[in-house]
Order: structure tokens, then C-alpha cells, then sequence
């Protein structure tokens, strides 16, 4: 598979995307060391570039003007996500959210929890 489109995130853009969305602002150095904790070991350059590439993106935005530099996220997590399943629904289901529902259940059991929300979120939908 080719290298996605500007617009698209990278695996390693997600993780990195990740950080910022739990975290708020950060410089890449920290963004390396939590992700490291988290049991992802990339160096300080890779991380730096993957900074660098998500802001020209528009994904992050640098807060200030000095070094270390500090960026937080330009998009939220809930607009990424979003977009992101909504393509995958596009892209894998054809645009059938009913499909993908079914996928998701028949993939594994849900737990009383899982169906519970699930059952929380189809009753909002009825109103």
C-alpha cells in the first residue's frame, strides 16, 4: 500500500496525535517520552519530523516562539476520529453503519457494559 494522501494520518501520526489529545501541550522531546512509557521506543528525530509533518498538515500548532518549542492539537479528537470512521464506513462498508454495527458484534462477544452503552446510544437515537 502507497503512502497515504497529505490529508490522511500515518500510523505513527495517530500515536503521536494521541499524546496531544491526552495530554494538551507538549514539545516533541516530551511527546518521545510518553510515548516511550507507553511502550513505543522512537527517537527523538523521528518524533521531531512526525511534529514537524503534522503541523504543516494542520493537525498541531506551535503555541509559542522560542525553544523547545511547544505545540498542542489543531484538530480535536472527536473531528479526527470521526472522519476517520466515517471513511472506513465509506471506504470498507460501502456506507452501511449497519453493517459495520453487525461487524463489530459478530467479531466478538460485547460485554454487559459494551451493550449497555450501545443500548444507551440506539435509545438517544430514537428521540
Amino acid at each position: 500500500m502507497g503512502r497515504p494522501p497529505a490529508k490522511d494520518l500515518t500510523e505513527r501520526e495517530l500515536e503521536v496525535m494521541h499524546v496531544f489529545w491526552s495530554r494538551g501541550e507538549a514539545t516533541a522531546a516530551e511527546t518521545r517520552d510518553r510515548l516511550e512509557a507507553s511502550g513505543l521506543d522512537r527517537t527523538y528525530t523521528t518524533i521531531a519530523n512526525l511534529v514537524r509533518g503534522l503541523q504543516e498538515k494542520g493537525f498541531l500548532q506551535q503555541v509559542n516562539d522560542e525553544r523547545p518549542f511547544v505545540y498542542r492539537a489543531a484538530r480535536s479528537y472527536e473531528d479526527v476520529s470521526g472522519r476517520l470512521l466515517g471513511d472506513l464506513v465509506h471506504r470498507v462498508f460501502r456506507g452501511s453503519r449497519a453493517q459495520l454495527l453487525c461487524r463489530l458484534v459478530d467479531e466478538r462477544k460485547l460485554s454487559a457494559e459494551e451493550r449497555a452503552v450501545l443500548e444507551r446510544i440506539l435509545e438517544g437515537q430514537d428521540q
